[in-house]
């Protein structure tokens, strides 16, 4: 009975194996294989680390289960030494290896967060291609709305809901913010996570090296629509992106105040959508929470501020005057 058992239960184990193994041939690891020189680097480091810290991990597993074997009760040629208290070359290795390895890590981590500053502009578009002399990097003004995406292009004049374009080996410029709750913004082949924030505009750069259709999410939750909160991303070819905002400037609607405000409420699965036109400085309302028009725009409040603290105090007629 015992021995069918043993049997059911080892084909059960291969057909699960089986199963998972066909199953994770669809996935695409785009954090592991990202189409963008940032994620690519961020992958890198990554894999790096990871490398690195199984140095200790593959070992320390190893020696565990060679230590229960070898030690076993039933191993009577075992060397008992109840007394040992002490080796300078376990000490050695046990304290050298994982400083090291932590030397390492540290290096590696300070040298790319530097190197990968989400506010630093690119330098290179890909490895040993630095970014082409007079290129300008594709500003992107994205804004985490309940529960939806809006994207605006300020030197195209044209904005997008839950829909995203961008030319390949040409450097993306994001211009984060939200207003109403805090939210993030993530595109898995492109970069790492970026915060969206209220009356705060967060920056970062990437490239999209390799054509394709792709897609990013929110990566903070934010309430019920939450999950919905996805959206495509193309990469695309100088000709095809040129296509894509030809495309945008021929939606029949614009994007001004009471679009916007009436976009801004909060709803599910909204579809892709078109402006064809911006109201003028209308992102710099948002980021700083005036789209209303009964609301004073931050940055015009601290001036206010600002300037009342640093007026000169006038001496009252009524006192009397220093005579020093």
């Amino acid at each position: 009975m015992m021995k069918g058992q043993n049997k059911v239960t080892r084909v059960m184990a291969r057909t699960l194996l089986i199963v998972s193994a066909l199953a994770l041939q669809g996935c695409n690891m785009v954090l592991l294989n990202p189409a963008g020189d940032v994620a690519r680097q961020q992958s890198d480091l990554l894999v790096a680390s990871t490398w690195l810290m199984l140095l200790i991990v593959v070992p320390v597993i190893v020696l565990t289960l060679w230590f229960a074997w070898r030690y076993r009760e039933s191993n009577s040629a075992a060397k008992y030494t109840p007394d040992w208290d002490h080796s300078t070359l376990i000490e050695l290795y046990v304290w050298a290896a994982p400083l090291l390895i932590i030397i390492a890590l540290g290096a590696m981590t300070w040298i790319n967060t530097h190197t990968l500053d989400p506010y630093r502009a690119l330098d290179r578009v890909g490895p040993g291609r630095p970014v082409p002399e007079g290129v300008e990097p594709l500003r992107v003004q994205a804004v985490a709305l309940e529960w939806k995406w809006l994207f605006i292009y300020p030197d195209y004049g044209v904005a997008t809901v839950n829909e995203l374009a961008a030319p390949i080996d040409r450097p993306i410029r994001f211009q984060t913010t939200s207003p109403k709750m805090m939210n993030s913004l993530f595109i898995p082949t492109l970069a790492g996570m970026v915060y969206a924030m209220p009356g705060m505009e967060t920056l970062v750069h990437a490239v999209i090296n390799v054509p394709g259709e792709y897609h990013g999410v929110s990566g903070n939750y934010s309430g019920a629509g939450y999950s919905d909160m996805r959206f495509g991303f193309h990469g695309l070819s100088e000709a095809e992106f040129e296509a894509w905002l030809n495309q945008i400037r021929s939606a029949p609607q614009s994007l001004d105040t009471p679009t916007y405000l009436r976009l801004s409420e909060a709803s599910r699965k909204d579809p892709v959508q078109y402006f064809s036109s911006v109201e003028a400085g209308l992102y710099h309302r948002i980021l700083n929470l005036c789209t209303s028009p009964d609301r004073m725009c931050m940055d015009d409040m601290m001036a206010n501020r600002s300037h009342r603290h640093e007026a000169p105090v006038k001496a009252s007629p009524d006192l009397p005057t220093s005579t020093h």
